[in-house]
């Protein structure tokens, strides 16, 4: 895989005397203090998972560790947080977490109210459908099929909208997958890494489509104004060079079926 250069300013980077600061009283960093508090999904496996043994694992995990590592802290200083989507912005300007990786797309609207590192990873929605099924083999198959999603999200509302199917609505991927094993579903749709982890999750039932229809930039969510917003880019386009990001996709969406693309562009607005 061609991975981009990181520009020679990057390369550059005086992490050793800033970053090694961060995790005392006189940082110049957000986080500062003896911990670092990192917002994940606990129920995406292969992204953000809270495991039965009280672990967490996924790409985000990963990620998050790496950058909360360059940033001057043990893994043993991070306090994980379980994120859900209608928390994010909240945790961010309360002070409950520090940063937030959990499949968290940059828009406008929520730059407005929260900073972004990123995107570190570019993802769109997708179809998973059972594995021996050859009738969906791109968005405009849908029409007429039932496909399932989670209560009141967009993913739902645009296949219905923009390709004739037939949502049907459970208040957790989970339940979809069941419905998708159980054939009372024609197919799962959400942004195709999260599908990969249900892939990896059961391998061999089902597979992606691999025909995605939107586009959703992933970013690091941080407090507005944040001063490591600069450092956190500089540790992503890191991550692209080094084979930290390729490793982190490897170690937990590998057996997906699902291929890694090409790293993104940082957006260092």
């Amino acid at each position: 895989m061609k991975l981009k250069k990181i520009a020679a300013a990057v390369g550059a980077i005086a992490l050793a005397g800033s970053l090694a600061a961060c995790g005392g009283d006189d940082s110049g960093s957000d986080a500062g203090g003896e911990k670092i508090k990192i917002g994940i999904k606990f129920d995406q496996p292969g992204l953000g998972f809270k495991n039965a043994d009280g672990t967490y694992s996924g790409f985000d995990v990963d990620m998050a560790t790496y950058i909360a590592e360059g940033l001057g802290y043990e893994k043993d200083q991070i306090d994980w947080k379980e994120a859900v989507s209608a928390n994010r912005e909240t945790f961010l300007k309360d002070g409950s977490v520090d940063m937030i990786l959990a499949t968290y797309s940059i828009t406008d609207e929520r730059k407005a109210e929260v900073d972004f590192g990123g995107p570190y990873y570019v993802a769109g929605q997708d179809l998973l459908i059972r594995a021996d099924d050859n009738s969906i083999t791109g968005p405009d198959d849908m029409k007429g099929k039932k496909i399932c999603s989670v209560t009141g999200s967009t993913s739902a509302q645009k296949v219905k909208d923009e390709y004739g199917a037939v949502p049907q609505e459970f208040d957790s991927y989970s339940k979809c997958i069941t419905a998708l094993q159980g054939g009372q579903i024609d197919a799962l749709t959400t942004d195709d890494i999260i599908l990969a982890g249900y892939s990896e999750q059961f391998p061999g039932e089902f597979k992606i489509v691999g025909q995605p229809f939107s586009e959703e930039n992933y970013g690091v969510g941080l407090p507005k104004g944040s001063k490591d917003r600069d450092k956190v880019n500089d540790l992503i386009e890191k991550s692209f060079e080094d084979g930290a990001w390729e490793k982190a996709f490897n170690d937990n969406l590998g057996n997906s079926g699902y291929e890694l693309p090409e790293p993104p562009t940082v957006d260092r607005y």
